[in-house]
């Protein structure tokens, strides 16, 4: 049954199907394709759910408990069990989830696989940035409360509107004529207080995100193409002691022959 189950083609068939789901979902959200194809659209939804049920009772039936160790099955198995919940009310949203076995793809592609546990690998270092930032943040955030939160209540009043707004300077977003201009025009040197949040935080930290999942990727590749090479490696070794074994034997075949003639 694991033979299979792991063959190609099946695999294939079941990317398709998850695919094709993922389609059918989008076109459900369309109240125009609804309207026209709404009951093929819920029939096909029936019959996807079904080969995913069938799916699943044939990977619990072939690997046992093992199923249980590998998060892709149970994510699957999560999945499969949002979408036999009802269709009523906002248990019916949750049934959306299904499109998210899409994401199965990214176990069969090598490169997003790689991608993926590069993201997972980095998280440690991206964990340490945060930390920073965060404290960048209240630094900044608690200055900006006492310099501009009288004049300017809206943005800076309170600590959390102060983070708020220096989040959207972060962003780039609508910073300097929005916010930036305005309180320059009250304090004409608040530049020096922007300029430099601005270079630590969309900048420099923004290049160390980069950076860190650039060489969490580049050591990822690297162990790749090791373990590539010691399995490339190990089948040269397994397939030379195969060819000197045939040759021994076939050795021993005509040394066999030899005497039998010569006797």
């Amino acid at each position: 049954m694991r033979g299979f189950l792991e063959r190609d083609s099946v695999r294939n068939t079941i990317l398709t199907v998850i695919i094709f789901n993922a389609i059918t979902l989008g076109f459900s959200t369309s109240d125009t394709v609804m309207a026209v194809a709404g009951p093929l659209i819920h029939a096909v939804d029936r019959i996807v759910l079904v080969i995913f049920i069938i799916e699943l009772g044939l990977k619990l039936y072939a690997y046992g408990l093992a199923f249980f160790r590998t998060w892709w099955n149970l994510f699957d198995a999560f999945v499969i069990l949002v979408g036999l919940l009802p269709q009523t009310g906002s248990l019916r949203a949750l049934r959306a989830l299904r499109v998210i076995r899409a994401l199965r793809l990214l176990s069969v592609v090598p490169q997003m696989r790689a991608v993926v546990q590069a993201l997972f690998d980095a998280l440690p270092g991206m964990g340490a940035v945060i930390i920073m930032l965060s404290i960048v943040y209240y630094v900044f955030g608690v200055m900006a409360t006492l310099m501009f939160g009288n004049a300017f209540d809206e943005w800076f009043g309170t600590l959390g509107r102060s983070l708020y707004s220096l989040f959207q300077i972060m962003t780039l977003e609508s910073w300097s004529m929005g916010i930036v201009r305005p309180v320059m025009d009250e304090f004409p040197y608040a530049w020096a207080f922007f300029v430099p949040f601005i270079i630590v935080t969309s900048f420099s930290v923004l290049n160390l995100f980069i950076g860190l999942l650039v060489n969490t990727m580049q050591g990822a590749v690297e162990d790749q193409r090791s373990l590539d090479i010691e399995e490339l490696t190990r089948i040269t070794v397994e397939q030379t002691q195969t060819l000197t074994e045939e040759i021994r034997s076939l050795r021993r075949e005509i040394v066999e022959i030899g005497r039998n003639k010569n006797g």
